[in-house]
């Protein structure tokens, strides 16, 4: 059933709305406000509270659905917790005004843009054109290969989990909330996104990917996004400094090497799902 949502998946992603209409987060986010106006709780029992009894209670839902009807009422709370797991948001769309400007030839326009829009700040369009690129590197791991990955190896409740997560590292105003949640999710990212970044060592330059891996494959330290941003960019062979209007087309370089890779693992998956 794990493959059959994910295929699911991708046709809602291009046929309909529902994305948008599900991922509402103010219920969630209210009650982290709440939890946060109460001072003297522990970080680790706000997670519990706001990450842990979530999933405690979607995977008891499914405990009990999937007997009935061989699964069939489980297979739309798959679907909409999937859904809802997904990142918020359209990269590509996001970043309309800036390559507009960047198009015009106006570099000062696009870095006001790009701190206006992706609170992104540079001192020179090269710079921004590195974060530009990792941006949209780290913004299609974390919205969609972490949460298909969790989702494929243990459940919706994992990537339920992953997704909180992310909220509450995002929006928390409460330091040590955030650092915790934000522990949390590097352990979450560390396997996935180095599953991505051998994906892309298959499907872009294998020798150079290779190379940054074998020093930072066991790494625990490194970030998720840096790590994603880093191999990416080799992957796809982008050098440290290139002319604005090349860097620019390598947008849709990097967007063809993240949809060569979902292919990949979407072959994999079914692969492993026939095998199994």
């Amino acid at each position: 059933m794990s493959f059959l949502v994910l295929v699911l998946v991708l046709w809602v992603e291009k046929f309909s709305a529902l994305r948008q209409r599900l991922q509402r987060d103010g219920f969630f986010l209210g009650e982290l406000a709440r939890l946060e106006r109460r001072g003297n709780v522990q970080p680790w029992w706000q997670l519990a509270v706001l990450v842990l009894a979530p999933v405690a209670l979607l995977v008891l839902l499914l405990h009990v659905l999937e007997p009935v009807a061989y699964g069939l009422l489980a297979l739309p709370v798959h679907l909409l917790v999937l859904i809802y797991s997904l990142g918020r948001g359209d990269a590509k769309a996001a970043l309309g005004p800036l390559r507009d400007a960047w198009h015009r030839g106006d570099e000062q326009a696009a870095l006001h843009v790009a701190e206006r829009d992706l609170g992104m700040q540079a001192d020179d369009a090269p710079s921004l054109l590195v974060k530009v690129q990792g941006y949209l590197l780290w913004h299609a791991y974390q919205s969609f290969f972490a949460v298909i990955f969790w989702y494929f190896l243990l459940g919706p409740g994992a990537a339920l989990a992953y997704r909180l997560l992310v909220l509450c590292s995002e929006y928390s105003g409460q330091p040590a909330l955030k650092a915790r949640a934000e522990q949390l999710r590097h352990i979450m990212d560390w396997l996935p996104v180095r599953v991505l970044t051998l994906s892309f060592a298959l499907v872009g330059n294998f020798v150079a990917v290779m190379r940054i891996m074998l020093h930072e494959l066991l790494y625990w330290r490194i970030s998720a996004a840096l790590l994603v941003t880093r191999v990416g960019r080799a992957a796809d062979d982008i050098p440290e400094q290139e002319d604005s209007q090349l860097g620019l087309a390598r947008l849709d370089s990097l967007w063809e090497l993240l949809l060569r890779s979902a292919v990949l693992w979407y072959a994999a998956f079914a692969l492993w799902t026939v095998l199994l």
